[in-house]
């Protein structure tokens, strides 16, 4: 009797409302990626008669899920290809799921407590250490010199005499804040539209002189760059900047500063930090700067549905997936970082609860086909009675 075919379809019946049933219970595990049963018919050889079903395979579905917006900074979503790798338990795993958290260690973390990975490979540490001092070694002015100035101040701490000044803060190797003050004074002849630069530091002034000029629309034309060195008296290196003037005109209209500019600050703790589109880490300070920290490494594979899922969200490489192919968010085939998201799971819940009803009648099916082969061997034992 062909009760084989019958329990062969029960069993893949079976199997298939597993893992209808498993993509159900998923439906709202962040990053979850759904999977369908494949079906093959048995024949023996020769035979034209079929001996039932057998599940060929579980197919992973690895399209993207629906982004949906946390507000939460650690949480992070891929817009695209690509996997976060983390580290768990000596085991290199990828995922689809950014919820972090940030451990006293400045480790980010799941919830399974594994830790992303960086493009060095090795676990995303932020830092804790604030970020030290650095020396002003460049200021950047851009003005316009009124080319019709004929009245002259004089500067009562050094003596300087100037047609237009203008101040910047400038610090030295140890974080300390000076004010610069640059002396602009037109040359005696006007018609060489030549300027005289002097500076001064907290009122000591510098024996360096720059000279500007400008042709006759106004344009500068020499004198865009000079060097300027200062003698520090409180502990901190001696100061030396570029002045650079690129972008100054001289035209008949008023003194104005348009753009200014300089590379020093002070030392600075660490406040917080942000992960852009591109997956680096960007640590902010107390000193208004930030500094980049670090980067996340995501990777691809050329066959993702090979990949072995082991739980907790995540999945190992088989040969089957091939190598993981490392690299960096919106570079490549990469896709983008979206912080303050989530990837929601990927599983249409309509279509699998219409699924969950085929596969219920399928197995009901089989079920019936158990029960007339029984009927009918029912009959034949009755024949010999």
């Amino acid at each position: 009797m062909g009760f084989s075919q019958a329990l062969s379809g029960l069993n893949a019946s079976s199997g298939n409302l597993n893992v209808i049933s498993n993509n159900i219970a998923n439906s709202q595990t962040v990053g979850f990626k759904s999977s369908t049963t494949r079906f093959a018919d048995i024949y023996a050889a020769g035979s034209r008669v079929g001996m039932g079903v057998k599940t060929a395979g579980v197919v992973q579905n690895f399209t993207n899920g629906t982004p949906e917006t946390t507000n939460r900074a650690l949480d992070l979503a891929i817009s695209g290809t690509g996997f976060f790798t983390f580290q768990q338990n000596g085991q290199t795993v990828y995922s689809r799921n950014g919820q972090l958290t940030l451990t006293p260690d400045g480790y980010l973390e799941n919830s399974q407590g594994a830790q992303l990975v960086g493009v060095s490979g090795a676990p995303v540490q932020v830092p804790s250490a604030g970020l030290a001092a650095t020396a002003t070694t460049k200021v950047g002015a851009t003005l316009n010199l009124d080319a019709n100035a004929t009245k002259t101040y004089t500067d009562s701490a050094t003596g300087i005499t100037y047609s237009y000044a203008n101040t910047a803060t400038v610090y030295d190797s140890l974080g300390n804040s000076h004010t610069l003050t640059m002396f602009f004074s037109k040359d005696a002849a006007p018609a060489t539209n030549q300027w005289t630069v002097q500076t001064s530091l907290d009122g000591t002034a510098s024996a360096t002189t720059q000279t500007v000029a400008f042709d006759s629309s106004g344009v500068l034309t020499s004198g865009a760059t000079s060097t300027y060195g200062y003698t520090m008296s409180n502990g901190a290196a001696n100061l030396s900047f570029n002045l650079d003037l690129t972008g100054t005109t001289q035209f008949g209209n008023d003194f104005e500063m348009t753009t200014l500019t300089q590379n020093g600050y002070t030392a600075g703790s660490l406040v917080g930090f942000t992960i852009d589109e591109n997956g680096n880490i960007i640590g902010n300070y107390s000193n208004d700067q930030s500094n980049p920290l670090g980067q996340i490494q995501l990777a691809s594979f050329r066959s993702p549905e090979g990949l072995q899922p082991i739980g907790d969200n995540a999945w190992t490489a088989t040969t089957a997936s091939g190598q993981a192919i490392l690299g960096t968010a919106g570079i490549g085939q990469f896709g983008s970082i979206q912080t303050g998201m989530t990837e929601s799971s990927n599983v249409d819940l309509t279509k699998e609860l219409v699924n969950l009803i085929v596969a219920q009648r399928t197995f009901q099916a089989n079920s019936q086909s158990v029960k007339a082969q029984s009927e009918v061997l029912q009959q034949a034992v009755n024949l010999g009675n």
